[in-house]
């Protein structure tokens, strides 16, 4: 599947115009699938903050989706979908469910969600000790801690560690 992916974007870097799409636009999902790969927290908290940033306000008239947590996991989650990453929304463990994990290569990514919270989206992947799950399989393990601001209707908070 990353084989595909990888395989996808380049095709994407050279002839965007098949599938309708920008060079911005392709340059960002490039940025994401790079980082991802290589494991740049930075460049995702980057490209992410960037991503909420370019969706229109008038998405948000009349109505308090920038309230609830699944809107902004949904967001990520087509994003992440849409490069061909293997995904595991609301994974389960003994402890209680991973929002989102994101497996890629020899990396798990653990993502935790939270609105209009004091910054503890990664507080709580360490409470519950998420990262147990995967531990023994020889992989990277990035904890991420991503908090949004309903208000501003972007990222407050973004924490990670490696586990």
């Amino acid at each position: 599947m990353a084989q595909f992916a990888a395989e996808l974007v380049a095709g994407w870097l050279r002839n965007p115009q098949l599938i309708g799409q920008s060079r911005e636009k392709v340059d960002c999902q490039c940025r994401i699938y790079n980082d991802v790969s290589t494991g740049s927290v930075e460049g995702i908290k980057q490209t992410l903050t960037a991503l909420f940033a370019s969706i229109s306000h008038a998405n948000y008239t009349r109505n308090e989706i920038s309230t609830y947590e699944g809107y902004y996991a949904s967001v990520i989650y087509a994003f992440f979908s849409s490069l061909g990453f293997d995904l595991a929304a609301e994974d389960t463990t003994s402890k209680g469910r991973i929002d989102l994990t994101v497996r890629m290569g020899n990396a798990v990514y653990i993502i935790e969600f939270k609105v209009d919270g004091k910054g503890d989206a990664l507080q709580q992947i360490k409470q519950r000790n998420y990262q147990q799950k995967y531990l023994g399989q020889g992989k990277d393990i990035y904890l991420i801690g991503i908090d949004f601001d309903s208000a501003e209707r972007n990222i407050s908070c973004f924490g990670w560690e490696r586990a």
